[in-house]
C-alpha cells in the first residue's frame, strides 16, 4: 500500500511546552496550600512535557488530516477531510499571553467520549494557515468528489401489476410452505 503524499507537516511551537507547564503551576500557586506541589509538579511536568511534544504530529494529506499523540494512551486519528465540519481556533488569555493557538476539529457524525471536539490540537505554528491550508485541500477534495444532488437513489424499476400478482403469489405459496412445516414441527 502507497503512503500518503503529506502536502502539509504541522510544526509545535516551543511555547506550548511552558503554556502547558505555567498553566496548571499558576493554578497550584494560587491555592497557596498547594505551593509545594507546584514545584514539584513543573520539575516532573518538564520531563513529560517534552515527551508528549515529541510524540505529537498532524500532517495533512490529500485525503485525510492524520494526527498523532500520547505518551502511554497513544492516538491516531485519521480524520477524512469531507468529513470536517469545522476547524475551531480557540485562545484563552494565558494562551494569548504565550501566544499560541488552539485547534479543534470537528466532523459530521462525530463521536468523542467527551461530546466536545473529535481532536484538540495546542500550540500549531502558524495556526490560521494551516487551518486554511487543510479547509482548502478540503475544498479541493470535495470539488472532485460527486455532487450530493447526483447520488440519488437510482429509480425503481416500473412493476406492472401482473408482476405484482406473481410476486404476491410467490409470497403466499412461501408463507404457506412455512405454515405446514410448523405445523408438522408441532406434531
Amino acid at each position: 500500500m502507497n503512503e500518503p503524499t503529506i502536502l502539509r507537516k504541522a510544526e509545535f511551537d516551543p511555547k506550548v511546552k511552558t503554556y502547558w507547564i505555567m498553566g496548571p503551576a499558576i493554578f497550584l500557586t494560587v491555592l497557596i496550600v498547594t505551593i509545594p506541589l507546584a514545584i514539584i509538579y513543573v520539575i516532573i511536568a518538564k520531563f513529560f512535557v517534552d515527551k508528549h511534544l515529541a510524540n505529537m504530529s498532524c500532517d495533512l494529506t490529500e485525503q485525510t488530516l492524520n494526527i498523532k499523540k500520547g505518551i502511554w494512551n497513544k492516538t491516531e486519528s485519521t480524520i477524512p477531510l469531507e468529513k470536517i465540519t469545522d476547524l475551531q481556533l480557540f485562545q484563552g488569555p494565558i494562551m494569548r499571553y504565550f501566544g499560541i493557538h488552539g485547534f479543534k476539529v470537528e466532523t459530521a457524525g462525530q463521536s468523542s467520549p467527551t461530546g466536545g471536539a473529535l481532536v484538540n490540537l495546542i500550540g500549531i505554528v502558524d495556526t490560521k494557515e494551516f487551518r486554511q491550508a487543510v479547509l482548502d485541500q478540503r475544498d479541493r477534495t470535495n470539488a472532485g468528489a460527486t455532487p450530493v444532488a447526483a447520488i440519488a437513489q437510482p429509480a425503481a424499476p416500473v412493476v406492472t401489476d401482473t408482476q405484482t400478482a406473481e410476486l404476491l403469489t410467490d409470497i403466499r405459496d412461501s408463507l404457506h410452505r412455512i405454515e405446514q412445516n410448523f405445523a408438522k414441527n408441532d406434531d
